[in-house]
């Protein structure tokens, strides 16, 4: 007989204005999973897993040589408090009738335990509540991730039996334990096919940057023990993925500790896989020794955090990079090798400082002057940062719809003046590349 509590993981479809498969995975919740796998049963649901036989005769979401690509999606409703925003609002992942066919056709399990991520994609947490209520009556919902940590209050509100967090562990949840000798890795194994997967080898980041998340989650900085590094390299590589990003916040700070002997073991077993780092590079710690350990490794994309050249701005913010050290690193990164095109500038769009962030001044020298790819990320106003206290005479913060970062910028800066950034953006990216 088996007494093993039984959980569903669901990753929920997005609501929101745009949505791309830029390497998206649940690794937090997949990780949490994996701390109890040997006294669960996991099962997994994934509204945004483009392997599902759902794409399999839709030529449109093939994914590019990266691994990335697009969700399907349908044009809805845009909530009342994002009406006056020019865009369609949609929403991105496996149709709803899928998800209720699997609940109609499976025994119900003891526990689900729901991902979230962003605050404004909730509206996709509470469809799946409600599925789940409706046909899992009996069933415990716990909701985890940083929209319960950003916004408590508002996640009690979606109809779960438990919020992730609230003095409460996958283990004291379900009453199971690791137990000796557990691995614990994350459950990739629970995809049926995969071959794009995510790693974190560093937790935390010791910059306080007045934008970010990082110091509400986490206090610190810390890295993973470098054998637990190579054995989730190896596990992903077994089950025949080809292309691992990176989540971490800072991974390049102190990296004689875990990523450059990573990087090493990587190129003395001539591991054959293609790295990304979509949560952006501190461009301050790139050096010819490790630039070129990078390259020799297998990372095919450099995303490297910019937001502004402006001096002002940098301090006002955090001062993580500046203009020179950007420079160099860009210098550094082609001299060892890199292909420009696989270098990439992220700069904010729509900060609430605006007035001295002087991003089209930025853009011309990121990709003018410099002759890098340019990728705006539009500004989130988040609660609990400094930054998003700037934002309460723009917006009511407790509404998450509100932190949107397709509607805040709009709010801020108008419609116009943001295509005009955009267009320009396009323009630089396509002469310079």
């Amino acid at each position: 007989m088996n007494d093993k509590p039984s959980i569903l993981l669901v990753n929920p479809p997005i609501y929101d204005f745009a949505a791309f498969d830029f390497w998206l995975k649940p690794l937090g919740m997949l990780t949490a999973a994996g701390k109890i796998a040997n006294a669960t049963d996991f099962q997994l649901f994934d509204f945004l897993d483009r392997n599902h036989q759902f794409y399999s005769d839709k030529p449109q979401f093939k994914s590019d040589p990266w691994g990335r690509g697009r969700f399907f999606s349908t044009v809805i409703p845009k909530p009342d408090v994002l009406k006056k925003i020019p865009r369609y609002y949609r929403r991105f992942g496996l149709p709803a009738e899928i998800f209720i066919d699997f609940l109609k056709t499976n025994k119900p399990c003891d526990f689900v335990f729901v991902q979230t991520v962003m605050t404004y994609w909730y509206l996709g947490y509470q469809e799946v509540i409600n599925e789940l209520k409706k046909y899992w009556p009996r069933t415990k919902i716990v909701l985890g991730g940083p929209y319960t940590m950003i916004c408590p209050e508002h996640a009690r509100n979606l109809g779960a039996d438990f919020i992730y967090g609230d003095e409460q562990t996958p283990a004291t949840l379900t009453g199971s334990s690791t137990g000796a000798g557990a691995k614990q890795l994350p459950l990739w194994n629970l995809y049926k096919k995969i071959d794009t997967a995510a790693m974190k080898i560093t937790q935390g980041c010791p910059f306080k940057c007045t934008y970010c998340t990082v110091p509400i989650f986490c206090d610190g900085f810390s890295t993973k023990p470098l054998q637990q590094a190579i054995d989730e390299l190896r596990f992903l590589i077994s089950l025949g993925v080809k292309n691992i990003a990176f989540y971490d916040d800072a991974l390049l700070y102190k990296s004689d500790e875990v990523l450059k002997p990573l990087l090493h073991y990587v190129i003395e077993n001539k591991i054959d896989v293609s790295f990304h780092t979509p949560n952006a590079l501190n461009a301050r710690f790139i050096d010819s020794e490790l630039a070129s350990l990078l390259i020799k490794a297998g990372f095919k994309s450099f995303y490297l955090g910019f937001e502004s050249r402006s001096q002002e701005f940098q301090k006002q913010t955090g001062s993580k990079i500046y203009d020179d050290e950007f420079a160099n690193a860009v210098k550094t990164l082609i001299t060892a090798g890199a292909d420009i095109n696989s270098i990439t500038a992220y700069l904010i769009l729509g900060h609430p400082h605006y007035e001295i962030q002087e991003i089209e001044e930025s853009m011309k020298f990121a990709g003018g002057s410099l002759g890098v790819k340019i990728m705006l990320a539009e500004f989130s106003p988040i609660p609990g940062t400094v930054d998003g206290k700037f934002c309460e005479k723009y917006i009511d913060l407790s509404e998450p719809l509100l932190h949107s970062k397709t509607a805040f910028p709009i709010i801020l800066l108008g419609s116009e003046k943001i295509n005009r950034i955009k267009d320009m953006c396009r323009k630089l990216n396509q002469f310079e590349n």
